[in-house]
C-alpha cells in the first residue's frame, strides 16, 4: 500500500469515526477531519483538505456517507464550496 492509500484509509477510518460521535442528523466539518489527523496547525492539516474531500466523495458513493451543503445532499461529483460530512440519514 502506498503512503496515499494508507493515509487515505486513515481518513476514512477517522471520517466515519468523527460523523458516528457526531450521530444521525448531525453533521462535521470536513477541516475537523483534518486537524483531527494532523494537528491543530494550519501547516499541518491544510494540505489535507484535498485528500478530505476525495476521501469523503467516495464514502458517498459507497453509501457510507451523506456531502451535505446548505443542510441538503448533493451530488458528491457536482458539489462546490463549503460543505459538510454526516451519516445517511435514517427515515
Amino acid at each position: 500500500m502506498t503512503a496515499d492509500a494508507t493515509r487515505d484509509a486513515e481518513i476514512a477510518t477517522l471520517m466515519l469515526t468523527l460523523a458516528a460521535e457526531c450521530g444521525p442528523g448531525k453533521t462535521l466539518d470536513p477541516t475537523a477531519v483534518a486537524r483531527a489527523h494532523a494537528g491543530p496547525h494550519p501547516d499541518a492539516w491544510g494540505p489535507l483538505m484535498q485528500p478530505v474531500r476525495r476521501v469523503a466523495v467516495a464514502l458517498a458513493h459507497e453509501g457510507r456517507l451523506v456531502i451535505y451543503r446548505k443542510g441538503k445532499p448533493v451530488d458528491p461529483d457536482d458539489f462546490r464550496g463549503i460543505y459538510r460530512i454526516g451519516l445517511p440519514r435514517v427515515e
